[in-house]
């Protein structure tokens, strides 16, 4: 097998023509030959956004192609915020079998159907996904994509627009669509993995959750939640506490039986408030009584040594790599680094001078210890190496 990709970044107020400067840039990068191209866009109007969509996907007309707006872009080895541009990515795949697909809500007495799935077949590799946050039910679908698609790993991002509400625009197989979620499932002989950089530092001990209702956390090993997290911050120093006050987070740990939990064990999910008549914590996941967590603080320099360390390990195992899509939070970038580039540039220094392209999400796909879920603050990628399998 042998796989090629390249990808291009422009920036300008004419959207239509700056999609076509970028496909083409792009394409021209690979003999104007692509098997999968994949494009995202920031504009201010929804209707400029949608023809430079149409543009875009009428330029590859020999390949599969996907795409959504963004309120950022990331191609080229920078990230763009906030300002009209397009990235593209374009890959030529020998051996691999592409299937883009729509997916749409329908009710249901007992709540809801996603449709528009493919069937799976067994050498289907991944799936990259892209919905819009405000029409597609994607935590709950992307929570029990077990149940109907197994262990196959998803990874994407929730897709947005300048306007919010009504403005995200979606793009696959010729067709713009302004609600769901659309994608490519990738079969076939190609090598493909994901990383999922999640950027918490846990603080204070691993705590077994002796009580708890749904979401709230009433007891940890055995002492009121509040109180056990008091008793953390006591022991922090200034920094530290200021990253507590600015938005703490709580880890909870993927495997139970491993003698240690340690940063990279957990599933990441933010600490949403405080009961203090009842000494408990409310966070953004339920919680069963018997499960294993571990409260975590995030900043700029634990984000960037995990997103680092993840990426070199990720390269020695893998060997060359020479693609990736990259689904970075819209938190992330210059609201975290001080600058648009950061995740971009964490991917050129580690893997190399590849062809890769993404957005900034509004909540990143991706999976972690075998499962599937929807991440804040995250940098999702999805890595494409020369060995095939």
């Amino acid at each position: 097998m042998t796989s090629r990709f390249a990808d291009s970044l422009a920036v300008g107020a004419d959207l239509a023509a700056t999609a076509e400067r970028a496909i083409g840039q792009a394409l021209s990068r690979l003999g104007d030959q692509a098997d999968l191209v994949c494009f995202f866009i920031c504009g201010d109007e929804p209707e400029d956004v949608a023809a430079a969509g149409l543009r875009a996907m009428s330029l590859a007309p020999g390949a599969q192609v996907i795409g959504c707006s963004a309120t950022g872009v990331i191609g080229d080895g920078h990230g763009v915020e906030l300002a009209p541009a397009v990235s593209a990515w374009a890959a030529t795949l020998e051996g691999a079998r592409l299937t883009t697909f729509a997916l749409e809500t329908l009710t249901a007495e007992d709540g809801f159907v996603v449709v528009g799935l493919p069937e799976r077949s067994p050498d289907d590799h991944v799936g990259i996904l892209l919905a819009d946050p405000y029409t597609f039910p994607t935590d709950a679908f992307v929570e029990r994509s077990g149940e109907v698609l197994g262990d196959l790993p998803l990874i994407g991002g929730l897709a947005n627009g300048m306007g919010g509400r009504g403005s995200v625009r979606l793009f696959a197989d010729g067709q713009v669509y302004t609600e769901g979620a659309i994608g490519v499932m990738i079969s076939g002989k190609v090598n493909v993995s994901t990383v999922v950089s999640q950027g918490c530092r846990p603080i204070g001990p691993s705590m077994v959750v002796t009580r708890a209702e749904e979401n709230v956390l009433l007891e940890l090993a055995g002492q009121p939640a509040l109180g056990r997290l008091e008793d953390i911050v006591s022991e922090l120093d200034e920094d530290d506490r200021e990253l507590v006050a600015s938005g703490l987070q709580i880890g909870l740990a993927m495997d139970e039986y491993a003698e240690r939990h340690e940063r990279g064990d957990f599933l990441i999910r933010g600490v949403l408030g405080i009961d203090p008549d009842r000494e408990a914590v409310a966070i953004g996941d339920v919680v069963e009584v018997g499960r294993t967590v571990r409260f975590q603080v995030r900043d700029a320099a634990t984000a960037d040594e995990d997103l680092y360390d993840l990426l070199d390990a990720h390269r020695e195992e893998l060997g060359r790599v020479e693609g990736a899509l990259l689904f970075s939070c819209n938190g992330r970038g210059s609201a975290m680094f001080g600058t648009a580039d950061h995740d971009a540039v964490a991917l050129r220094d580690t893997l190399g001078p590849i062809g890769m392209a993404g957005f900034f999400a509004a909540g990143e796909v991706g999976p972690v210890a075998g499962h599937n879920h929807v991440h804040g603050f995250t940098a999702s990628a999805l890595v494409f190496s020369s060995s095939s399998r």
